[in-house]
């Protein structure tokens, strides 16, 4: 029981510590066409949404295909920004543009097949998906997915952009 406690304990912690104005760190990925994306080039102008995925998560691939139909109102209404991070290895990661296309995925996905993103992203289970505000600051990280925890983003949404 004690043990429980402590592990509780850390866990709130850490998760009132990551949101405190902690930034995005800057890495260069390739998206699925190849083409190079650095995370410095995210856009502040609007709210980012960051999730973390990869095709052999049936959690992840729940919680985007769940997300995509929000985004789209999203990003015209709110100007948020999807970006979802496959983190297939080089085993997998051919897989990945095949699957973003036959669902239509509207977001730009970034390929990190040796992980680095992830790791300074401090993401250790997948789904995990981070809400970045318009000043670069990751205000909210949720790890895994259940039904209805894209309401809890749309809400987000809603109280960051008061519209």
């Amino acid at each position: 029981m004690k043990k429980l406690i402590q592990t509780l304990l850390f866990v709130t912690l850490c998760s009132f510590l990551y949101g405190q104005n902690k930034k995005v760190p800057l890495v260069e990925l390739k998206d699925i066409n190849g083409k190079t994306f650095n995370t410095s080039d995210i856009d502040t102008n609007g709210l980012t949404i960051i999730s973390f995925w990869a095709t052999w998560c049936g959690p992840c691939k729940r919680e985007l295909n769940t997300m995509h139909d929000l985004y789209l109102d999203w990003r015209e209404n709110k100007n948020v920004t999807f970006i979802a991070v496959s983190i297939d290895d080089q085993k997998t990661v051919r897989s990945v543009p095949m699957y973003v296309n036959a669902k239509g995925w509207e977001y730009l996905v970034l390929l990190d097949t040796n992980g680095d993103f992830k790791r300074l992203m401090g993401v250790n289970n997948i789904p995990h998906t981070f809400l970045i505000d318009q000043k670069g600051d990751i205000v909210y990280s949720h790890n895994n997915y259940t039904y209805g925890d894209e309401i809890i983003f749309d809400e987000m949404i809603k109280k960051l952009t008061k519209k």
